[in-house]
């Protein structure tokens, strides 16, 4: 399957963002996660037509550091990460938005929430990372298999990532081989730095600052982020909801797309899960 072309928009010191857009209505921005050849539509492509199909204008970014967009040599800090997602949607014109993040992209979603409040109507979060300290998530298996090639000298190669993308799902057979050809289309020109310097903060503290409702997809068989997370953020947030799926790993959005789409969309129009 062909990818459709998308979009790039300048946000300031030289850096521009590649995004896909969809839909008319309020904004929904969806925030991929991590790994060697991650991207906006890769991690979404199963869902963001049927959010705009939803009556919502999508928006769906390649972060700072992957896909198409810039790939400044500076350290990857959450921070860093975050002020480009803000500077994406002030120069897109999303002011107040609906944020949809996994793994990575779901920490970059709620230091957004606790950053700028004001600005978020809902948050759903699959899987994110930045709720469990460094060494739990270094000691998982699924971010071990994937950051190892990194450090060791092997760097970024197809097998690399065919392992790590075999964790990713319950069931390794539901990997395709055009999904593993586009991670590396994209992949083979990534930066080490990118990985090298990328800090999750511990958000843990910060989760009571969270103002708006929020909705919590999690695998039971996740191999990247402990499930711990989910009861971490339904203990931590005022107003939130949390789904854990059997015989699902790291990709809720992928592996059980229909379900997520129709119970996210539901959620972002009502602040609940019909």
């Amino acid at each position: 399957m062909s990818i459709p072309e998308g979009s790039f928009v300048d946000i300031g010191d030289g850096q521009r963002i590649h995004f896909h857009e969809a839909g008319k209505g309020p904004p929904v921005v969806f925030v991929h996660g991590s790994g060697p050849g991650a991207s906006g539509y890769s991690n979404f492509k199963g869902n963001y037509e049927a959010f705009a199909a939803g009556g919502f204008r999508v928006l769906v970014p390649d972060t700072l550091g992957y896909g198409y967009s810039s790939k400044p040599d500076t350290a990857y800090t959450l921070d860093f990460l975050v002020d480009g997602l803000r500077r994406f949607c002030d120069a897109v014109g999303a002011e107040r938005i609906r944020l949809v993040g996994n793994s990575l992209g779901g920490a970059m979603c709620i230091r957004f929430a606790t950053r700028w409040p004001d600005r978020v109507d809902r948050l759903v979060l699959m899987a994110p990372g930045g709720l469990e300290d460094r060494q739990t998530y270094m000691g998982m298996k699924g971010i071990v298999t994937m950051m190892t090639p990194l450090f060791t000298g092997e760097g970024i190669t197809p097998e690399g990532i065919r392992r790590t993308f075999r964790l990713q799902l319950y069931n390794p057979d539901d990997i395709t081989e055009a999904t593993l050809a586009e991670r590396w289309e994209i992949a083979k020109d990534q930066p080490l730095y990118v990985f090298k310097s990328l800090r999750v903060d511990d958000l843990r503290p910060e989760l009571d600052r969270i103002q708006c409702p929020v909705y919590v997809l999690w695998g039971r068989d996740d191999q990247f982020c402990p499930v711990s997370g989910a009861t971490t953020l339904l203990h931590g947030v005022e107003d939130a909801r949390v789904l854990m799926l059997t015989r699902c790993g790291h990709w809720v959005m992928v592996e059980y797309p229909e379900l997520f789409n129709r119970s996210c969309v539901d959620f972002l129009r009502e602040g609940q899960v019909a």
